[in-house]
């Protein structure tokens, strides 16, 4: 059928022309695809995996980050220590256990402040007198003395909330088994004791192969105060038989007090040793044993078993005596571990 020449001029002046004006149709422009349902759930998969296998790099770099940062932590307390040695030309005491000397029992850790380069702090304490009398010191947080893998770093309070104290990371070595005894005086056979004066000469085993400081975790529970333990420590299992007044997450929570159970550790169980007791129908599986506190009123020797302990996988920072520091495997041999501990058992370690 013919259309009419109007019709076909009507039809002609609606076709799309090609910018020559030659006439001939041109396509019409295709609209812009976005992704199927598929193509997003398969990106998102690939995205789900790349992190899954970026994840565990991170964590072991931001691990690293603070392995380092902890032992960094530990080499600045060996500089304070032996600027310690160099102005006193003895390492300091435990604690002063003396009825005649004021405020003696100021930890290792508050005497080092002055070396540290922290004048904040220390002008803040007086030596003089206990630490009881001054409690705004005692919930004062002292970075150099926490380890950033630490998951408890914050004040211990008491009932109505408020700080009373601040815990530690880094403990001074107490020695084997024995540390002090309150009725003669006999100190352990660690780097450090109460009331001692000791010189490089008096770690016959060396400087460099003797525990100085190691890693402890703060909130430890801990039994104190049994008076059931003799001179040969039990195995692990079996420190809840000794009994005592049992504290359920108090143990090294005290940076200001000397004692060992608070400032200090013992190489009587190796790093991280698992010390299982159960109180209140409530397994504890990492406790902390101490027989007598030091200058306390019980007339008995103080055996302690305060286990070096940390949050690195597997290890725990470790400073000698020299300054020198360490990562020692929780796996290390128990001999070798209380050789270390010992400032002269006569068994110095080459290669720990």
């Amino acid at each position: 059928m013919l259309h009419p020449a109007g019709s076909n001029a009507l039809y002609d002046g609606h076709r799309k022309r090609t910018p020559g004006g030659t006439g001939r149709p041109v396509a019409a422009k295709a609209q812009a695809r976005g992704f199927t349902l598929i193509e997003l759930l398969v990106v998102i998969a690939i995205i789900a995996i790349l992190i899954a296998l970026l994840l565990p790099a991170v964590q072991q770099a931001r691990e690293a980050a603070r392995r380092t940062q902890c032992k960094n932590n530990l080499k600045q307390i060996g500089l304070a220590l032996h600027n310690y040695l160099d102005t006193y030309s003895v390492f300091p005491p435990s604690f002063c256990a003396d009825p005649a000397t004021p405020g003696g029992e100021w930890s290792i850790q508050a005497r080092l402040l002055p070396f540290l380069e922290l004048s904040t702090i220390t002008q803040r304490i007086d030596f003089e007198q206990t630490y009881d009398v001054q409690p705004a010191v005692k919930p004062l947080r002292v970075e150099v003395y926490l380890c950033p893998d630490e998951i408890k770093d914050e004040p211990r309070v008491d009932a109505m909330g408020v700080p009373i104290h601040y815990p530690v990371n880094y403990g001074f070595n107490g020695g084997t088994w024995m540390v002090w005894d309150n009725a003669t005086g006999r100190k352990g056979d660690g780097a450090f004791a109460p009331n001692s004066s000791f010189r490089p000469r008096d770690f016959l085993d060396g400087t460099s192969t003797t525990l100085g400081f190691s890693e402890v975790k703060a909130f430890t529970p801990y039994l104190r105060d049994g008076g059931a333990a003799g001179p040969t420590p039990p195995p692990p299992s079996g420190i809840s038989a000794l009994g005592g007044s049992f504290k359920t997450n108090s143990g090294h929570t005290e940076w200001v007090d000397g004692r060992v159970h608070q400032t200090g550790f013992t190489v009587t169980y190796t790093p991280n040793t698992k010390v299982p007791h159960t109180d209140g129908g409530v397994t504890y599986e990492e406790i902390d044993y101490t027989s007598c506190r030091e200058d306390k009123s019980c007339s008995g020797p103080t055996y302690a078993a305060v286990t070096s302990r940390s949050y690195h996988p597997g290890t725990v920072n470790a400073l000698m005596m020299d300054g020198s520091v360490h990562t020692i495997s929780e796996n290390i041999d128990a001999g070798v571990w209380r050789n270390l501990g010992s400032r002269y058992d006569g068994n110095p370690i080459s290669d720990f």
